[in-house]
């Protein structure tokens, strides 16, 4: 299901305080018999989170009006309003979100402490320990919520989410439950800002929210699997903690240079992780990605530490927006850090396969020399192809986005960024600054990036 939260002691007093149970459940669509599934995982290290789609858009709505000055459209059978100005429920929706931000750590555990004494049975969904991942679910929805008004951002954020979580073997049914637990939540701690309009404001975020979600597992359970089953076929430790795996699907994986999976090991079932594929899709249909032991990190220490070839891995579907726009010659601005240079490796292989000229900079962070573990790679890459050019940055030349910004300009180009969040937060706000368009900004982390609420 929807990743992994926590029970609290707010359990004991979940029967206590809650609301009407209100009546906005979606229409689930079966496929063949199953009701499709829905959610979002934790990450490992400095891997991206689920299905985050590029930053540009418009919103979905429940079907009114548009408002004045806007238009509708409609984007995966849904009917998307683009106003001139946020929307009434937009405008209730970030009063909620804003007033609950202080405490969100209280929400998030009544939200679940709601939705297990409600549904226990959906308990067994969720790993044992979920001390890491507990937000997971809480921040998907708010996150969508935050968004109502960029349809295509909200459609390919949710689509991707719908999709993604079919692995969890979550059925259209556990939506209204999640619904009910997320008012009750927001109805306990937003007193200020809750009142019949706000909670009916929510209602339709929420129906068009798990809508979406729901259509779009049940196209996808049409032509995929819920998950693959990938053994390992290589193991290469290329520095004390940091491992490049190769995996061969037991069937067809269907991917674009710069998409990300989840994978589960069957050391720690059901706690699923982040790895982008290090190279563009291959011939022999082999996967091959980078990963660096975290500490703590249950799922990247068992992959870097303990697996060796011959051990079954599951992997969820494709996600993610980091892909290249082909049908232009635009140049690519790339900036790796660490093991987020394995997604920049497979854009360049894209960009190559494909016979693009466009001019190709990647700047490759690491603390130190001997942490740029595929250095020689790039170098060898930039040989063979002139329109490539490289530039290793470490700590002794400054950060990695500082340091971008003393070339350029770069304001004609696509930019792509991959690595920690705080890299990646520091990136976005230097490029912008050198003049960078938002819109030609590209990475996987709407959901920490989004701006903060607003009344």
């Amino acid at each position: 299901m929807m990743d992994a939260p926590t029970t609290t002691t707010a359990a004991e007093h979940a029967d206590r305080n809650e609301p009407e149970a209100s009546s906005y459940a979606p229409q689930a669509e079966q496929a063949d018999g199953k009701d499709p599934a829905g959610d979002k995982e934790p990450v490992d290290g400095e891997e991206p989170p689920d299905g985050e789609p590029p930053a540009d858009g418009r919103r979905p709505t429940d079907g009114a009006e548009p408002a004045e000055g806007g238009k509708e459209r409609s984007a995966g059978g849904k009917l998307l309003r683009i106003p001139g100005g946020a929307s009434a429920d937009a405008l209730l929706v970030r009063r909620t979100l804003a007033e609950i931000a202080p405490i969100a750590d209280k929400v998030t555990s009544y939200f679940y402490a709601l939705l297990f004494v409600r549904n226990p049975e959906l308990r067994e969904m969720f790993p044992v320990a979920m001390d890491t991942q507990r937000d997971r679910l809480l921040k998907a929805l708010l996150t969508a919520a935050e968004h109502m008004d960029d349809a295509p951002v909200l459609t390919a954020y949710l689509q991707n989410l719908g999709r993604g979580h079919r692995k969890y073997g979550t059925r259209s049914a556990h939506y209204p439950a999640v619904g009910e637990a997320l008012i009750g939540a927001l109805a306990r701690y937003a007193p200020q800002s809750w009142d019949g309009e706000t909670e009916a404001a929510w209602v339709r975020t929420y129906t068009t929210i798990s809508q979406i979600m729901i259509d779009a597992a049940a196209e996808n359970e049409q032509s995929a699997p819920a998950w693959w089953q990938a053994e390992v076929v290589s193991h290469d430790l290329r520095t004390p903690d940091v491992a490049v795996v190769t995996l061969r699907p037991d069937q067809p994986y269907p991917f674009l240079a710069g998409q990300y999976t989840t994978l589960e090991t069957p050391w720690w079932p059901r706690i699923w992780r982040h790895y982008s594929f290090a190279s563009a899709p291959r011939p022999d249909g082999l996967l091959t990605l980078h990963v660096k032991a975290v500490p703590a990190g249950w799922v990247s220490n068992a992959l870097v530490h303990r697996a060796r070839p011959g051990d079954v891995l599951r992997l969820g579907p494709p996600a993610g927006s980091m892909t290249v726009d082909h049908a232009t010659d635009t140049g690519l601005l790339c900036l790796g850090g660490g093991t987020g240079i394995a997604p920049i490796k497979a854009l360049v292989e894209d960009v190559a396969e494909h016979g693009d000229r466009r001019p190709v900079d990647v700047f490759y962070g690491a603390r130190h020399d001997h942490d740029l573990y595929d250095i020689d790679t790039m170098l060898r890459l930039q040989k063979t192809f002139p329109w490539l050019s490289v530039h290793p940055v470490t700590e002794q030349q400054g950060r990695l986005p500082e340091a971008v910004c003393r070339y350029g300009p770069w304001n004609e180009c696509d930019a792509y960024l991959s690595g920690p969040l705080g890299m990646v937060r520091r990136g976005v706000d230097a490029l912008r600054g050198a003049g960078v368009p938002s819109e030609r900004i590209r990475h996987d982390f709407l959901a920490e990036l989004a701006p903060a609420a607003a009344g």
